[in-house]
């Protein structure tokens, strides 16, 4: 299909990269048009591949996923990123968030977790639902701010916020989606969609993930809250 999804695995175990092509590749929508082994390869084959989604390892030979992907996101018209990680290197998996990621998932999710992240990255969401990713990220950010801290740029943009806003911030910060925050609140879902674009415009983040990971380290919402 000429709108199939394009999809460029990077990752350093040729194993890992054929079982996910095969399940990419059985489906009508999305095809895997490259493959990389490092952060190296993976820009040098982006450099000459379009690509939509990209699924980043993070611990790579030569470059690891973070600068590959801090690399490709700083780049116009790049693809969307999604990183693969094991729960034992959480704590790179925030840093390639703030570096342009759109999201990420465990390298064990089933293989129909892996499919929907790919269609919600491409469709301009990020991968924020899963309980699992709300658990990651509260595992993750562990440094919040000081009570006697001041302002930052991110604490001056959440001020610009409504109440109304801020609650459905912190719903999206608990995993919650646009159809669960509508039910939460007893509005319709196209009202949570035009809250959700304001924030993201007020706070100048790129989708959920960024401001998701904002709330968390501005103090919106607590780890285990």
């Amino acid at each position: 299909m000429s709108d199939a999804i394009r999809v460029v695995l990077v990752d350093d175990q040729q194993m890992v990269r054929a079982g996910f092509r095969m399940v990419i590749d059985s489906q009508p929508d999305m095809t895997v048009v490259a493959e990389a082994g490092d952060g190296v390869e993976a820009l040098r084959v982006l450099g000459r591949e379009r690509a939509d989604v990209v699924l980043m390892d993070v611990r790579m030979p030569r470059m690891d996923g973070l600068t590959a992907t801090a690399a490709l996101t700083s780049e116009a018209d790049a693809p969307r990123v999604v990183v693969l990680t094991t729960f034992d290197i959480d704590e790179y998996v925030l840093e390639a968030i703030r570096a342009g990621a759109s999201g990420f998932m465990l390298k064990d999710a089933p293989p129909e977790e892996m499919l929907a992240a790919i269609r919600t990255v491409h469709a301009g969401d990020a991968v924020i639902a899963p309980s699992s990713t709300r658990r990651l990220l509260e595992h993750l950010v562990t440094a919040l701010p000081t009570p006697d801290a001041p302002p930052s740029a991110a604490h001056r943009a959440l001020a610009t916020l409504t109440d109304r806003e801020r609650e459905v911030l912190g719903l999206m910060a608990r995993g919650r989606s646009n159809t669960e925050i509508a039910a939460d609140l007893y509005v319709a879902e196209a009202t949570v969609k035009t809250h959700v674009g304001r924030i993201l415009a007020k706070l100048d983040a790129r989708d959920r993930v960024q401001a998701v990971v904002l709330a968390y380290e501005t103090g919106v919402v607590r780890p285990g809250a």
